[in-house]
């Protein structure tokens, strides 16, 4: 015999002992602690106790898991008669009974490849064990947007959000199971969202673990954050609906209730029942018909509603719905059943939505009452009575009414509208004809398209409900019936105004108490990871805040230790300071006003002037160690107001030491600044400083300032006064300068204009080949 074919066969004997010993290896009275006589009140609290300690989430044991698999798997195993009677007999809690049978499942087409079978070890998260009843719930992401949502305006949905591998979805499976039938049969929706197939959705709807379960009304979102039992459930569904659904009804508000038929344009609906609160099953129902009926409860049983249920003959013992449309002395329409169905609320409510005769207040509800025709056989026409309100008009609305009342078929609805609250469609349906002119006109219509075309025809005369217009008007709507052609004239209506709208700041109200409520609910029971955002918002606003008054402190307080003495004294010896300063430290760089000014010396002379990058410019200032600080003051003061401009450097360059590079420069210039002969006795006399360069590195040019001159040069110099008043405002008129620091700052004086016009590029260039070296 082969090698290989020996193995297969050793191992085809070894396998069914080892699928008949695994299962002996787990013990599930073991596992609970019970021994094989216990009963299933000891089993249950046992296994309570022991998932309470070890359950997961409580237990940080690394084997917590694990156990709490096993105490679940024992649990199922012994609460299932079944499933216990098979362990207690063959060892094992499968379904099929046998060695036989389980050989059959566990090896089946064996020859085909090795088969694995998930039950061997017994997981209570094996597909064939779960259960299928959440099935029919799952939601998916474009069915939730596009009809869930849509739904909810109807009626609220209760979802759940879970997961494989879920324990705690495990533990609320049997409490959502019936919580869930039970919600569905009074008329709310059940949503299952599987987050492991649907991450978008889960995400979407903000579940970051599961399970999660959260409310859906009115497109809006609320979580479930109590404990998962029947009641709570219930309290959390309920709570979603508006407070204002049902009013209750005694014999005392009975009258004003049902008198508001004609400010609503709605039905009333009064439901009479022995229980002291309003069913959750009303409630639902008065929520998905709200915008049709308004909803009414009476408590039989509470004192103050006897003469209300004796004058409409109500039985106590069997709850009563009635609706009361034009009449309130009497119901339109009654049931009674002693088990109120969801079924037959729905069947008795929308064959009873509308007035007898509704009073037209918005296009919605013209659309519905007088429906496009469809085909020959779905005609619909309605009788439209145009009035309006006032004693004036009551006779002929109620004698259109008793005709209506004693007319009404399925092809035929009558329908009023006031002309002084809809004036297009008055107009043209009457085209302003003088006879209908302050009186009722009754018209008979037929919508052919949703574009608003219509055909129709106006009672030649105008409607006073006497004998002789009913006879007519009855006329007529027998001719329709085998004459559609009678209905002649044609037009094209605008849309109705909505009439019941609330105005735009009661819309605003509402809509910032449902956006605090919102944020309110957010910021008490959503979990960190869902307020991460909100306060990342609000921390980033505290510390940018927090950083502004802290730079402002800073700045301030600088700005009046740097604030100048207002004593003449004290300036002058301020001055000397600074003087002898910067003489000892040639290359610090003064802070003043703000500006970056560097000195241009041979260590940076190549990366601040010859590699300049392209339109830059560099500004260099010359001047001498005795001219350095009024120069630089008055600098950095004229030339403040450009360095927002990322292309401007600021530097200075010492005439002391880099004079030939400067007169190299300027014999480029010769017009501008010509360059005395050096034979001349006063050549090294030259006086340059104050001289202001715009050096352009990478086109090889430069611009030149020439500063103004006092005495023979004919410069005209500003007053020492006018630069301490600019400098010190608050100090004008106190500060004093020397002649001649007088006369070195106003060298520069009007350098800012000379600024102006080298960002606008109207000044002179002077070319160069190429540029010296500055040594």
């Amino acid at each position: 015999m082969e090698p290989g074919r020996a193995g297969c066969l050793l191992l085809l004997l070894l396998l069914p002992a080892l699928a008949a010993a695994a299962p002996g290896e787990f013990d599930p009275y073991r596992v609970l602690g019970v021994g094989r006589s216990s009963s299933q009140a000891d089993i249950k609290k046992a296994y309570k106790r022991l998932a309470r300690e070890w359950h997961p989430d409580k237990n940080k044991d690394p084997g917590a898991e694990d156990k709490f698999i096993q105490i679940s798997k024992a649990y199922e195993i012994l609460s299932n008669e079944e499933k216990r009677a098979n362990f207690d007999r063959y060892g094992d809690a499968g379904e099929s009974q046998g060695f036989s049978q389980q050989q059959h499942r566990q090896f089946h087409r064996f020859h085909d490849g090795f088969y694995f079978d998930e039950s061997f070890f017994h997981f209570p998260f094996n597909s064939e064990r779960r259960d299928t009843s959440d099935e029919k719930y799952l939601l998916h992401f474009s069915h939730y947007i596009n009809e869930i949502v849509p739904d909810s305006f109807k009626k609220p949905y209760l979802i759940k959000i879970t997961s494989d591998w879920c324990f705690s979805c495990i533990h609320i499976e049997p409490v959502w199971k019936e919580v869930a039938q039970e919600l569905e049969a009074l008329g709310a929706g059940i949503g299952v969202v599987h987050a492991g197939y649907e991450r978008r959705l889960a995400h979407h709807l903000g579940a970051h673990s599961t399970p999660t379960l959260l409310g859906l009304i009115n497109g809006k979102i609320t979580f479930f954050h109590n404990a998962v039992v029947r009641e709570n459930l219930r309290q959390f569904v309920e709570n979603l609906l508006p407070g204002n659904l049902v009013e209750k009804i005694t014999d005392k508000n009975y009258i004003r209730f049902l008198s508001h038929w004609r400010k609503d344009n709605k039905p009333h609906v009064l439901l009479f029942d022995h229980m002291p609160v309003v069913p959750l099953l009303y409630k639902l129902t008065a929520f998905a018909y709200r915008d049709y009926l308004s909803f009414g409860y009476v408590y039989v049983g509470l004192r103050g509603t006897e003469e209300l249920s004796s004058q409409y003959n109500i039985n106590v013992y069997t709850p009563t719905m009635m609706i009361f449309k034009e009449h309130i002395d009497r119901p339109a329409d009654v049931v009674q059943a002693r088990e109120m169905k969801k079924q037959l609320i729905d069947d008795f409510l929308s064959q009873n939505k509308f007035l007898m005769v509704a009073r037209l207040t918005s296009q919605r509800l013209f659309q519905e009452l007088c429906p496009v025709k469809k085909s020959h056989r779905q005609r619909k026409h309605c009788v439209v009575l145009l009035t309006e309100e006032g004693e004036k008009f009551a006779e002929a609305y109620e004698a259109f009414l008793t005709f209506a009342v004693a007319n009404t078929k399925d092809t035929l609805r009558f329908v009023h509208i006031y002309s002084d609250r809809q004036p297009e469609f008055a107009d043209a349906l009457l085209m302003d004809e003088e006879k209908y002119r302050g009186r009722s006109a009754v018209v008979i219509l037929e919508r052919r398209n949703n574009a608003g075309k219509i055909a129709y025809k106006v009672l030649e005369e105008a409607w006073q409900g006497s004998k002789e217009d009913n006879f007519i008007l009855l006329d007529l709507l027998d001719q329709l019936r085998t004459d559609p052609g009678l209905l002649s004239s044609e037009t094209v209506v605008a849309d109705l105004n909505d009439e019941l709208a609330p105005m735009f700041l009661i819309r605003w109200f509402y809509s910032t108490v449902d956006y605090i409520s919102d944020w309110w609910d957010s910021l008490f029971h959503s979990n960190w990871r869902e307020m991460m955002p909100l306060l990342s918002l609000l921390f980033s606003a505290l510390f940018i805040l927090f950083g502004t008054v802290i730079v402002q402190a800073f700045s301030d307080s600088s700005d009046t230790r740097d604030a100048p003495p207002s004593g003449k004294e004290e300036t002058a010896a301020k001055t000397e300071k600074n003087d002898a300063s910067f003489s000892k430290e040639s290359n610090r760089i003064p802070k003043k006003s703000f500006v970056e000014v560097t000195e241009l010396t041979d260590i940076n002379y190549t990366s601040n002037l010859v590699r300049l990058r392209p339109g830059h410019m560099n500004v260099v200032l010359i001047l001498s160690n005795s001219t350095k600080t009024p120069l630089l003051q008055k600098f950095a003061l004229e030339v403040y107001m450009f360095t927002g401009s990322s292309s401007l450097h600021f530097s200075f360059l010492s005439l002391d030491k880099h004079r030939e590079w400067l007169e190299y420069l300027l014999e480029f210039a010769q017009d501008a600044a010509p360059i005395p002969n050096q034979y001349d006795k006063h050549f090294l006399e030259r006086d340059y400083t104050g001289y202001v360069l715009a050096l352009n590195g990478h086109k090889k040019y430069f611009c030149l300032f020439k500063p103004h001159r006092s005495g023979d040069e004919g410069g005209t110099l500003g007053s020492c006064e006018d630069y301490d008043a600019l400098q010190h405002a608050e100090a004008r008129g106190k500060s004093s300068c020397s002649p001649g620091s007088r006369s070195i700052k106003n060298k520069l004086h009007k350098l800012s204009f000379w600024m102006e016009r080298l960002l606008e590029g109207s000044l002179q260039r002077f070319y160069i080949p190429s540029w010296p070296a500055l040594d």
